[in-house]
Parts: C-alpha cells; structure tokens; sequence
C-alpha cells in the first residue's frame, strides 16, 4: 500500500526482481520473492505461481503495467488479490480484439473519443495553448517550448505525417472545442505531410467554426512559403515564427 511513499523514505523496503524477456520469470524468482517477504513455507510456492502468472499477464497482453494493490494474506493462511490495475498497450489492441468488449467509452475524454475516431494521437491537459504538430517528437519538444514561454499546453495532438486536409481540420476543430484554449500553437515540419496541406486544412476547418483566438505558426519544410501565405490571405489572427525561440517570445 501507498508504495511511492515507500519508495520516497524507506526505498530498502522495496524489493526488485529483473526478468529477462527471453527467458522469462523462473521459479527461482519466485521462491526468492517469497522469502523477502518473510512468508511461510507453505506459502512459497503459491506467492511464485501468483507471481509468474502477472508476469505471463504482463507479457501475454501486451501490457504496459499490471499492478496487484493490495495483495492480502487472509487469515486462514490464504493469497488473495483483493484489486488489480491493468493498462494496455493502445498501439497493441489490434492483437487483442476481446479487449475491445471491455471498453468504456464513457470513462473517456469525449474530445480524445473524437481524435480516436480519426486516428489522431491526442491527449489532453489542463493547460490553454492548443497545440498541434505532425510527429510524436516533434510534438513532446513543442510542448516543451510552451513551458519554457511560462505558458501551459492544453493537449498534445500529433496529427500524423500522412494527414490530409480533412484530417487536419478535424484536429484543428478538436483542439478549438477544448473551452480552456486561448491560443493555438501550430508546429509543421514539413515532409509527407506538406505545410500548404496542413494550412488548407486550417483554412477550411476555420470556415466552419469560429476562431477568435489568435495563431503562432511555424512552417518549415516541404511547400512551407505557400503554406504561410495561405494562412496570411486566410484573415485569420495569424502571427508567424521562423524558429522556436521566436515561438516563445511570441508565446509570452
């Protein structure tokens, strides 16, 4: 229980057993967990079955954690799992269709709902610069610069290298429903996605929901000049940078 409290001030009470993925978990780890904890004989064999099959869980799964909090010994000597937390691994669901039965879409976001509707990465945060970028990198390191600006983002949003226009517009209307942004920050490299693409997209996406909130836009890349004169004839509140410390400056 409460185990990153454990891990601030008493980080000796955690114990630590590395699995090689290849190989597995082996009984003796098992038997060596079941010993740290200090438990009976008898109890040994089952804390090592319990715990290769969480690891077998973890693997068989394609999770990204699998977690028993609190793992109970009852009073007539027994193990019980008395809850657990699984998360899996989004980009691995497609191996696992019986998963997809579980899901909740009311315990989502309804704006991430929306993005996964159109296959856009997006996730979102509390803070009020909108933001969106083609590339997962690109756009963590965009992210980066809005707190460096004393700024906060709202989301993060990779609409991905193969967009089209229409893509680009739902994405530019998801971040604009979010009623916390107050700014929009559109950071395009351009590649397979083209800057005059993504500025069209923008454009058309504009001509159907209000944008009242002004622009930071960086282009570079491929067709990046008529991408900025596209959004510049667009009348929109438009302000440009060339790099990302203009970014900034104009962020602040």
């Amino acid at each position: 229980m409460e185990i990153e409290e454990v891990a601030a001030r008493t980080p000796e009470k955690i114990i630590r057993i590395r699995i090689d993925p290849a190989a597995g978990f082996s009984a003796y780890q098992g038997r060596r967990l079941a010993y740290s904890l200090n438990l009976k004989a008898e109890l040994v064999r089952p804390l090592g079955d319990l715990a290769a099959n969480l690891f077998r869980a973890f693997q068989e799964g394609d999770c990204t954690l699998v977690e028993i909090n609190p793992l109970a010994l009852t009073g007539d000597g027994r193990l019980l799992c008395l809850d657990a937390k699984v998360d899996f691994e989004d980009d691995a669901l497609f191996r696992h269709p019986q998963l997809q039965e579980l899901r909740d879409t009311e315990q989502e976001d309804p704006l991430e709902r929306q993005a996964a509707q159109y296959d856009i990465q997006y996730v979102k945060l509390d803070g009020d610069v909108g933001c969106m970028v083609n590339g997962a990198g690109l756009a963590m390191a965009t992210m980066d610069t809005i707190q460096a600006a004393g700024a906060s983002p709202a989301n993060f949003l990779d609409v991905g290298g193969g967009a089209d226009e229409a893509k680009v517009g739902q994405a530019f209307k998801i971040i604009l429903s979010d009623p916390k942004v107050r700014r929009v920050l559109i950071n395009v490299f351009g590649g397979i996605l083209r800057c005059d693409v993504a500025a069209r997209g923008i454009v058309q996406a504009a001509r159907e929901v209000e944008v009242s909130m002004p622009l930071v836009v960086r282009m570079l890349g491929t067709n990046a000049e008529e991408g900025v004169q596209i959004l510049r004839e667009s009348g929109l509140n438009v302000r440009f940078a060339s790099d990302m410390r203009e970014v900034v400056a104009l962020l602040r």
